[in-house]
C-alpha cells in the first residue's frame, strides 16, 4: 500500500462543504477554499511549530502526528476530503477495508487533538497570527487569521488571488498582487513558502531518534527510532479455560455463595483433587489469558519509548498478523506462549527448545550450552534478547523472551538500561549496531519476582 492509496488522490473533485458562518463578535477570518486560497504555508508552517512546542501538545507524540498529518493534508489541496478511514490506514497502521465503527482510535484520537487546540487556543487568542482548529464532526483543519494581527487592511483581500488561478499552488503565492515597495518581502515569503512546504512534508515523515548519541541505547533502537510506523508491541495470548458456572454452583458449600461474578472471578471452586469433571464443565474464554510476566514486560517497553518520543502499539493474540510485522517494527514477547518467538529464534545461534529434557535456552552446536530453569525458591529463570535487523518479515524486530515470566522481565529491563546495555555489549564488536545481536541473561526470583539480570552469553552476526 503506497503513501498515494492511503491520501486518495483521486481526479474527481468532491462537493465542497458549506461555508461555515461565522459568530458575531468574531473577530477573525476563515479560509474557505471556494471563496479564496489558503494562507501562505509559511504562516501555516509557523503556527504549527508553535503549537506542537506548546505545553498542551509537546508531551503527547500521537497528538503532534495527527495534528502534523491532517494540516499538511489540507496544505496539498486534496480533491478527497480527510476521512478517518485514510487517517487509520496512514497513522494507525489500519488496513484499508478496516470496520470504523468498531475501531474508534482515529475518533479518539482527533477528539483528544481537539481538546488540546481549544486550549491552546483559548491561551494565545490574542498573540497569534492565525488559528489552526479543528471542527467537531470532521478531520479537516480550518485556518483563521486573527485580525488583531493582520495589520493595515482587510486580511481577505491582501490574500485574496487573480481570477482563475490555482489555489494549491505554491507559485501562485508568490504571484498575489502586493503592492510595488513591498518587492523584496514578497521574494522573501515566497522563498519562506517553499521551505515550509518542504519542511512540513518533512515534519511527517521523519521522526528524529533519541537524543542519546552514540550511546548503546541508541544504537540499539536506532533502526526503530527511524521508522515513521509506530512500534508494535506484540504480546501473546494463550488458550485459556475457566470452571463454568454450573461447576462453580455444584460445589458451592453455602447457598448462593458462587451466584455473583465478582466472587466466581476471586475465588477457586470448591473441589478435592480426585473430584472427576467432564470436558463442557471447563469453558474457553477468549479475553482472558494475558500473563503477567508478558503485561509487565509491556509496561516496561511502552514507558520506554514513550520517554523517547517514539509511539507504540499493544497488539495482543491474535490482534497482530504477518502482515501487520511486515508493515512496522516490533517487539515481539514471551516464548513458548508466543508462537513468533519460536520460528523467529528458530535456527539461530541461541533458540529456545522444547524436548524431553525440557522447555530452555539452547545453544546450537554439538558443545552448545543449554540454560533450563529449576523451580526450587530462589531460584534462577533465564531470558533471552534476539534483536533482528531484518528478519523473516522484512522488518527491524526484538524477540523479549524467557522460560518463565521471571526471565522475560529480566530482559525486557536489561535493554531499556543504558548501563546494563553498555556493560553487555562491551566485548561486541564495534560495528555490532549494524548486525543482529542476542544475548542471554539470568536472574534470580524471590517472591516471585526478578532481580537484576546478568549477563551470561553474547552473539553478534
Amino acid at each position: 500500500m503506497t503513501r498515494s492509496d492511503i491520501l486518495g488522490r483521486g481526479n474527481e473533485k468532491s462537493d465542497p462543504a458549506p461555508a461555515e458562518r461565522n459568530a458575531e463578535g468574531d473577530l477573525s477570518h476563515r479560509f474557505d477554499d471556494d471563496e479564496m486560497q489558503l494562507p501562505p504555508p509559511a504562516l501555516v508552517a509557523e503556527a504549527l511549530r508553535r503549537i506542537l512546542e506548546s505545553e498542551q501538545f509537546h508531551a503527547s507524540t500521537r497528538g503532534k502526528q495527527f495534528l502534523r498529518f491532517v494540516v499538511q493534508y489540507r496544505l496539498e489541496n486534496h480533491p478527497e476530503p480527510l476521512k478517518e478511514r485514510m487517517i487509520g490506514a496512514a497513522l494507525f497502521n489500519r488496513p484499508l477495508d478496516y470496520a470504523t465503527g468498531d475501531d474508534s482510535v482515529v475518533r479518539a484520537q482527533a477528539r483528544e487533538v481537539r481538546r488540546r487546540l481549544e486550549k491552546y487556543n483559548t491561551e494565545h487568542a490574542h498573540g497569534e497570527q492565525l488559528r489552526i482548529e479543528l471542527p467537531i464532526g470532521s478531520y479537516t483543519p480550518e485556518f483563521k487569521l486573527n485580525e488583531y494581527q493582520s495589520g493595515e487592511g482587510n486580511a481577505k483581500t491582501q490574500l485574496r488571488l487573480p481570477a482563475n488561478e490555482n489555489p494549491g499552488s505554491v507559485d501562485t503565492l508568490d504571484r498575489v498582487s502586493i503592492p510595488q515597495k513591498d518587492r523584496h518581502r514578497r521574494l522573501a515569503v515566497g522563498v519562506l513558502a517553499v521551505l515550509s512546504c518542504v519542511a512540513i512534508v518533512g515534519l511527517f515523515f521523519y521522526r528524529s531518534p533519541a537524543k542519546l548519541p552514540g550511546s548503546s541505547i541508541a544504537q540499539f533502537w536506532a533502526p526503530a527510532l527511524a521508522s515513521s510506523k509506530p512500534l508494535l508491541i506484540c504480546l501473546p495470548k494463550p488458550v485459556f479455560y475457566r470452571p463454568s458456572v454450573e461447576l462453580y454452583k455444584r460445589s458451592a458449600k453455602t447457598p448462593g455463595e458462587f451466584d455473583q461474578e465478582v466472587y466466581r472471578m476471586n475465588h477457586e471452586p470448591h473441589l478435592q483433587p480426585r473430584d472427576k469433571l467432564t470436558w463442557d464443565e471447563m469453558v474457553q474464554y477468549k479475553e482472558y489469558g494475558v500473563a503477567k510476566g508478558d503485561v509487565q514486560a509491556t509496561v516496561i517497553f511502552s514507558n520506554f519509548l514513550g520517554h523517547l518520543g517514539k509511539d507504540s502499539e499493544v497488539r495482543i493474540g491474535d490482534g497482530y498478523s504477518y502482515e501487520d510485522l511486515r508493515n512496522s517494527p516490533a517487539v515481539v514477547i514471551g516464548a513458548f506462549s508466543n508462537p513468533w518467538t519460536i520460528e523467529m529464534t528458530s535456527g539461530l545461534h541461541f533458540s529456545f527448545v522444547d524436548d524431553e529434557k525440557g522447555l530452555r535456552i539452547q545453544e546450537q552446536g554439538p558443545s552448545g550450552r543449554s540454560w533450563l530453569t529449576t523451580h526450587e525458591p530462589p531460584y534462577t529463570d533465564y531470558g533471552l534478547v534476539t534483536r533482528l535487523l531484518d528478519s523473516s518479515t522484512g522488518q527491524f524486530v526484538v524477540v523479549v523472551a524467557g522460560n518463565d515470566a521471571s526471565g522475560a522481565d529480566a530482559a525486557a529491563e536489561m535493554i531499556v538500561n543504558q548501563d546494563n546495555l553498555e556493560k553487555a555489549l562491551r566485548d561486541a564488536p564495534r560495528d555490532w549496531p549494524q548486525k543482529n545481536v542476542q544475548i542471554v541473561v539470568s536472574t534470580t526470583v524471590k517472591d516471585a519476582a526478578a532481580g537484576p539480570a546478568t549477563v551470561i552469553a553474547v552473539y553478534v552476526w
